[in-house]
């Protein structure tokens, strides 16, 4: 299963807030829903996520064995 906890930790340190996420980044309120919730995202949201967050993919999303 694949868990986005580090994103909200890396939100955090670099000052972001979902309310920045979706007015200045376009990412839409269900896709944070879904991400709060650990459901399956598209990687085009991930790959938007780190150009945003300026990071890499491990620091927003880790794998967690069933």
């Amino acid at each position: 299963m694949i868990i986005y906890d580090k994103l909200w930790k890396t939100m955090s340190k670099k000052g972001f807030t979902t309310y920045m996420l979706r007015e200045k980044c376009g990412i839409d309120s269900k896709t944070i829903r879904r991400l709060r919730a650990n459901d399956n995202m598209e990687t085009k949201t991930l790959n938007k996520l780190c150009a945003v967050l300026d990071c890499t993919l491990d620091e927003i999303a880790e794998y967690v064995k069933d």
